[in-house]
């Protein structure tokens, strides 16, 4: 009767290297290698890039859907539409050419997808905010150290549909707040996107845009589908869940976003997240250590 050779049972197994991954420091050099990426052999292609705190890119678009996730530090995105705020936790969908700006808070280091417009059939026809998946995350972190003509029949090109899929499949978020087309009121938006916590009155503000108090209120509402006091709150939450996931105090984040005190900040933010900031600053922490 045979046997097993025990040699072979015992000899150890050959660990073959993962292949290293190339990311691009900055947005001059990722925007080359995005712009390299929009002409690429392939339906779907990933790269990995990691931007400093601060930074601000310029106003571009893609021939190409971007799908867009950072896996640390926040990125809000302003477009003619809206603004987002893309958290650890979320990830944003971009269609082909729409224009966007990102500025980075704390060290980003971004995963991202470019989609050849005749493959996003089933996939969000404007920008959104969406939960990402552990699965989502692991496979974009494969992704990225694929070469840009990888094997499309193979490995590589299954788990690129299977991304594709899993992100037809994620929730999205809510947390958008819409910009009006109409300059007077994108004016106001402006000035308030950059200053959140300012608290001047509605008084003040229509003269900032040169119009009316009640024409303010009628066109915002007619041009955004939200109040203007709805509005203004929608801006300070994103504003306080980009300073939270930096790990900043929650009395500091509520004083400088304009609230009386941190329990009517905390108020606020339980309202429209479900859990209190604090509650969010541990679910944060525990989502970027699966990450890392």
């Amino acid at each position: 009767m045979g046997h097993i050779s025990s040699i072979s049972c015992n000899t150890p197994r050959q660990r073959v290297a993962p292949p290293a991954m190339v990311s691009f420091s900055g947005f001059e050099a990722s925007g080359r290698r995005a712009d390299a990426l929009q002409g690429a052999q392939r339906p779907v292609v990933a790269m990995a890039a990691e931007f400093s705190s601060g930074g601000v890119g310029v106003r571009h678009s893609h021939r190409r859907a971007q799908f867009l996730h950072g896996l640390t530090g926040v990125m809000t995105v302003i477009t003619e539409t809206g603004s987002w705020t893309v958290s650890p936790q979320h990830a944003l969908w971009i269609p082909p050419g729409v224009v966007h700006q990102s500025r980075c808070w704390g060290t980003v280091q971004l995963r991202t997808l470019y989609v050849e417009p005749d493959v996003t059939v089933g996939l969000p026809t404007s920008c959104q905010l969406m939960e990402v998946s552990s699965l989502v995350r692991a496979l974009l972190n494969e992704a990225v150290t694929f070469p840009t003509e990888y094997d499309m029949d193979g490995r590589e090109g299954q788990i690129m549909n299977l991304m594709l899929a899993e992100i037809g499949r994620m929730p999205a978020v809510p947390l958008r707040a819409p910009m009006p087309q109409d300059r007077r009121l994108a004016r106001i938006c402006e000035a308030i996107l950059r200053e959140p916590g300012n608290n001047q009155d509605l008084e003040s503000w229509s003269q900032i845009g040169g119009l009316g108090r009640r024409t303010l209120t009628r066109l915002f509402r007619r041009e955004t589908g939200m109040s203007f006091a709805e509005w203004r709150q929608q801006v300070r939450l994103m504003e306080a869940l980009s300073r939270l996931t930096m790990r900043e105090p929650v009395t500091n984040v509520a004083l400088d976003l304009g609230y009386d005190s941190p329990s009517a900040f905390s108020a606020m933010f339980r309202r429209s997240m479900g859990i209190s900031p604090r509650d969010y600053l541990r679910w944060s922490e525990q989502t970027e250590d699966l990450a890392t």
